[in-house]
């Protein structure tokens, strides 16, 4: 198990999900409107969208929130944010993406900079890491949803490309362009999934030991703290001792 998976274990352990969930809804919140303000307001008609109030909801986002945002979007004064990825490299030679939505993009990038800086990285070229990634569609289910081998016939028959599953989680996996599709279809099999969301997906993943995680570990939270953030992804991967000791 690498990447996002291990990660979410980690804040989960850390409690970092509690901490931050004023601003992971926040965060939530801007992709809803900007995804209805380059389309259609209604989520049934506007794929993107209808996956980010999907995400939301996920996560506990209070419908209030959800509806707020969509409004937003239609009003005159709502801003207009860049979508921005930032390529670098953490401790260790970690390949790290950072998705952002700005509307001040001298300021995200000396933001994304100095934190890759201070956090024994550095910021490199777009297009400099993202070639040992490959751009995926990913619906997670809990384990207990159903068995891998029923998870995996629900999977095939919507049109997935692969299924790893566990004691805790089943991860589906999609063409970038079939997520919607792919997630329409599994929810009529197996009911709302935990999560539904395009993903940058290591093709190989970096091992770490317990300073290296621990330094990686500190480069992330410092860029998903920073409001312009959206998404961070790093090809690391943590053993099942290590991550005991994190």
């Amino acid at each position: 198990m690498a990447g996002h998976s291990k990660w979410a274990n980690i804040q989960h352990r850390k409690g970092r999900q509690d901490a931050a969930r004023s601003k992971l809804f926040s965060k939530l919140a801007k992709e809803i409107t900007v995804a209805a303000k380059m389309g259609d307001p209604d989520p049934d008609k506007n794929p993107r969208l209808r996956l980010a109030v999907k995400e939301a909801k996920s996560q506990s986002v209070p419908k209030d929130v959800i509806e707020r945002a969509i409004k937003k979007s239609m009003g005159g004064d709502a801003e207009n944010y860049d979508e921005i990825r930032y390529e670098g490299y953490g401790p260790e030679g970690v390949a790290v993406i950072v998705e952002a939505m700005t509307d001040n993009r001298n300021r995200t990038a000396s933001n994304v900079r100095s934190i890759f800086t201070k956090s024994g990285g550095n910021l490199a070229e777009t297009g400099a890491v993202s070639f040992m990634f490959d751009r995926k569609g990913l619906i997670v289910y809990p384990g207990d949803v159903a068995d891998a081998d029923t998870v995996m016939m629900a999977a095939i028959e919507a049109g997935a490309e692969d299924v790893e599953s566990s004691e805790d989680s089943h991860e589906i996996y999609c063409d970038a362009n079939d997520l919607n599709d792919v997630s329409n279809a599994l929810e009529a099999e197996l009911g709302e999934s935990e999560t539904s969301k395009l993903i940058w997906k290591p093709q190989t993943t970096t091992p770490l030991d317990l300073d290296g995680a621990q330094k990686l570990m500190r480069l992330i939270e410092a860029l998903e703290d920073d409001d312009d953030v959206q998404n961070v992804t790093a090809n690391f991967d943590i053993s099942d001792e290590v991550m005991a000791e994190l």
